[in-house]
């Protein structure tokens, strides 16, 4: 079955490097790969306090389009070294919506299965870890998962995913689906991580954990618990004392997701920039 993938692109480097690295965790499936800029003239043409979007036809608009297409022309050939699969196809979306609202028009239009962004990490003191945009689509797109891609990333497949979870739930397995399906390809283990707030489970965690272990019955997984720790501080050390490969969370409010990307927490978690964090849709 084909997938579809839609791919935000700024033309930069670390969105290269985002494209190559989704190719590469799918180097044999037939794959559509949605590449969408959202153009932004600057300034707006103002009509009192209202801010008036150029139109086609308009001069902004038309030298926007221009310029963004020469973008894509480049970018694309730049691509083309490292596509090796005839069976990937790719297609270019030019908009001046915002991001977030036209990343959803294109979910929802192309029946997109997920979104890949390149995230340039902290290049400066007042830098969110993964950036504004990618912050509003790992939060803002709820209709489908969205895997976030550090800059400087080596393409290479995930050998180790860490999942980090409270246990409280409750587990779906259609919402995990994709983490499972990117471990079986890459025979991934799947370490779930439960850092301990208590000594003992209560009976609703105790239930979920192990819902969450028939679920990945048919695939690669272990349990790890660590104690006295901070959240932020577990999880990084971690990720880096076993070279994991890739993060997921499961995306839902008032959940471990959440909470643990809330603004203070964003600003502290710098390793995760070095790993793709994958933020997998909850369904109702």
């Amino acid at each position: 079955m084909n997938k579809k993938i839609l791919i935000p692109t700024d033309f930069s480097k670390n969105s290269l490097n985002a494209v190559r690295y989704i190719m590469a965790l799918y180097p044999d499936r037939a794959c559509s790969f949605y590449l969408l800029h959202s153009y932004e003239v600057d300034p707006f043409s103002i009509r009192g306090s209202a801010y008036i979007l150029p139109e086609r036809g308009h001069e902004p608009h038309d030298i926007a389009q221009r310029e963004t297409e020469e973008k894509f022309r480049i970018f694309l050939k730049e691509l083309s070294v490292f596509t090796t699969n005839t069976e990937h196809r790719i297609t270019t979306i030019v908009t001046f919506e915002t991001l977030l609202k036209a990343a959803k028009e294109a979910v929802a239009k192309q029946d997109i299965d997920m979104i890949v962004m390149g995230t340039k990490g902290m290049t400066g003191a007042t830098t969110l870890l993964f950036g504004t945009n990618a912050i509003k689509l790992m939060e803002g797109v709820t209709e489908c998962p969205v895997l976030a891609v550090p800059e400087h990333l080596e393409i290479k497949p995930p050998k180790e995913i860490v999942f980090p979870t409270d246990y409280k739930g409750p587990y779906k397995k259609r919402d995990l689906v994709y983490m499972i399906n990117i471990a079986e390809k890459h025979k991934s283990n799947i370490c779930v991580l439960h850092i301990k707030k208590s000594e003992q489970l209560t009976r609703n965690q105790i239930e979920g954990k192990a819902l969450l272990e028939s679920i990945l019955t048919n695939v690669d997984h272990s349990f790890h618990e660590l104690n006295t720790v901070g959240v932020q501080d577990g999880i990084t050390g971690f990720i880096e004392s076993r070279n994991s490969d890739m993060i997921a969370f499961t995306n839902q409010k008032h959940s471990f997701f959440s909470n643990l990307f809330s603004k203070p927490l964003v600003k502290k978690l710098g390793y995760y920039s070095k790993v793709p964090v994958l933020v997998l849709k909850h369904s109702k």
